[in-house]
């Protein structure tokens, strides 16, 4: 096996209910978001007692929200987690800390062209889903590379592991959203010999102890 994955989002944030593009605004973890990451923390930590593997490194996005949450996780394994900035979330450009509805207000012909084509579509001053994938996996492949045969986790963002996992379910970009993320969700790929294998998505608690 070339790599073991473990692919996180962050846990809630504060605002979380208002819906809001935050893209790369600092925001920080909610007291719920805490809660929500030490379970996801747990549940890794369990899951790699069952298989008898280990946990070699922690990365994280170097925004606030993904760095606090890697540090929680990787306290468990006595690890310090390393930042990469190539990990942040998408840049939304004039749309980020507003809510989907003050966008839909202001700009409702871009909304609709963002939900209906992701891909080609990008807010003004924003990244497209294109210039996502191509940073996500420019940072991601030398992580790989750099831990043949181990385990390591990644603690990104939605829009970030969103792309991705479709790069490694081989999913058209344009669909990113038919792959739900939520807040400390748990996603494992193995990648054998270049050959990546989704063995659990948008995984939490719930999944594995009601195994």
């Amino acid at each position: 096996m070339l790599a073991n994955l473990y692919l996180i989002r962050h846990g809630e944030t504060e605002g979380a209910g208002e819906r809001r593009y935050k893209g790369t605004i600092d925001v920080p973890l909610s007291e719920n978001g805490y809660r929500q990451i030490e379970k996801t923390a747990l549940l890794i930590r369990e899951i790699l007692r069952r298989t008898g593997t280990g946990l070699s490194a922690v990365y994280s996005s170097d925004l606030i929200r993904a760095r606090k949450s890697a540090e929680l996780v990787a306290s468990v394994f006595g690890l310090v987690p390393q930042v990469i900035p190539g990990l942040r979330e998408r840049h939304f450009g004039v749309w980020e800390g507003m809510t989907f509805n003050e966008i839909a207000a202001q700009y409702p012909e871009a909304f609709t062209s963002w939900k209906d084509d992701p891909l080609h579509f990008s807010p003004i001053d924003g990244e497209s889903t294109l210039e996502v994938k191509e940073r996500a996996m420019q940072t991601l492949v030398p992580l790989l590379d750099r831990h043949q045969g181990e385990t390591l986790c990644i603690v990104a963002h939605g829009g970030i592991n969103r792309v991705i996992l479709a790069e490694f379910l081989g999913l058209p970009l344009q669909h990113i959203f038919r792959i739900e993320q939520d807040f400390a969700c748990l996603n494992i790929v193995e990648i054998w010999d270049g050959f990546p294998v989704v063995t659990l998505l948008n995984g939490g608690e719930h999944w594995f102890y009601g195994r």
